[in-house]
């Protein structure tokens, strides 16, 4: 019997909105006045992300035949979805504490975010045919690992900074602050590496 084929337009779907809510959090973290009319983006982008993957969900538990393990699917569209999640929460912090001005070295991670999601939506539609794109997939994979350490020295030294800084002038509310959005920050690029450890994991299974 025929597999399934539709999982692959649904994935590919949903890495296109996590590419807008990388680039709308982007345009957050240059500050000013837009930041209420990105925020408002990334919180669409997520609610159009949570859509998609319910239907993957669904559509996995009314598939007679998947292209891949059924946990495999479900793993993969779990983690690609907590990437965005955790830019809207990242944004939500951001509303909270109404910060209007971000550190250059949390610009240079909202860049690698951008990055790591571009990595990502090349990489999902490959998987169509894992064996024939499997090289291609190994290194797309390991270029968003190098991307992930990238935004490691970022966030070390971006707090190493606000320390010394905000440290020296007695201001800890903003070290704080500064302080979790770095760690919001660093969380988003941490769950595209764990897409990409799902995606080397569905290649080394077909192999």
């Amino acid at each position: 019997m025929p597999k399934e084929e539709r999982f692959f337009e649904l994935f590919t779907r949903h890495a296109t909105v996590i590419v807008a809510g990388a680039h709308a959090l982007q345009g957050l973290l240059r500050g000013g006045d837009e930041i209420p009319h990105f925020c408002r983006e990334i919180i669409a982008r997520e609610t159009e992300a949570d859509d998609i993957t319910r239907e993957v969900l669904t559509a996995v538990r009314r598939t007679f035949i998947t292209p891949f393990d059924r946990s495999d699917i479900q793993d993969l569209i779990t983690s690609m979805d907590d990437a965005i999640d955790q830019m809207n929460k990242t944004a939500k912090l951001i509303t909270l504490f109404e910060v209007r001005s971000f550190e250059p070295a949390m610009q240079q991670m909202g860049d690698v975010i951008v990055q790591a999601a571009a990595l990502v939506a090349e990489a999902v539609p490959l998987l169509n045919a894992i064996n024939k794109n499997a090289p291609r997939l190994n290194h797309l994979t390991g270029e968003i690992i190098q991307v992930e350490e990238r935004a490691d020295g970022l966030y070390d030294e971006g707090r190493k900074a606000l320390f010394r800084r905000e440290g020296a002038n007695g201001n800890a509310m903003n070290f704080i602050i500064g302080t979790d959005i770095y760690d919001s920050l660093e969380k988003i690029v941490d769950r595209f590496e764990d897409v990409s450890n799902e995606i080397n994991a569905l290649v080394t299974d077909h192999l």
